[in-house]
């Protein structure tokens, strides 16, 4: 049975699967990755979700803060071979209640066009997507999302 833990950035087994996250996004955005590599440091992420079966570490994600008004959902993973069992929709519910406690009212995020399973979870769970926001405004292969609560 799955079960989610409220974290920071210093938990082990989310830096383990961050590990995994960016080889596979190397891979995935190919030259582009240095560029989104520099948004996606995880020292100071606070609000962060681990996903486990039992004792094993089986998904992540966290968010901050964008605005006082919107969170950023960011750093979510599931490995390849997890997914497709509702990891990644459970470590969200988790993040957006979080994310609404905290007095949000609803939170944005980016993901690659390369990355068609995490456009297919986002529009899943009810995210639209947004113009560009940000570092990401006239990147053609970044695709930004957003769920009002």
């Amino acid at each position: 049975m799955i079960h989610y833990v409220k974290t920071d950035s210093e938990n082990p087994d989310f830096i383990a699967l961050v590990r995994l996250l960016d080889a596979d996004l190397a891979i995935r955005d190919g030259e582009d990755h240095a560029f989104y590599d520099q948004f996606n440091k995880i020292a100071t992420l606070k609000n962060v979700v681990v996903a486990y079966d039992n004792d094993v570490a089986v998904g992540c994600g966290a968010f901050k803060e964008y605005t006082p008004e919107l969170a950023e959902v960011k750093r979510m993973f599931v490995p390849e071979n997890r997914r497709g069992e509702g990891i990644a929709s459970g470590i969200l519910a988790v993040l957006e209640a979080w994310i609404l406690q905290s007095g949000y009212r609803g939170c944005i995020l980016e993901t690659g066009i390369k990355q068609p399973e995490a456009i297919a979870l986002y529009r899943k769970n009810g995210y639209r997507v947004i113009p560009n926001f940000g570092q990401y405004e006239g990147i053609e292969n970044s695709v930004c999302f957003e769920k009002v609560f």
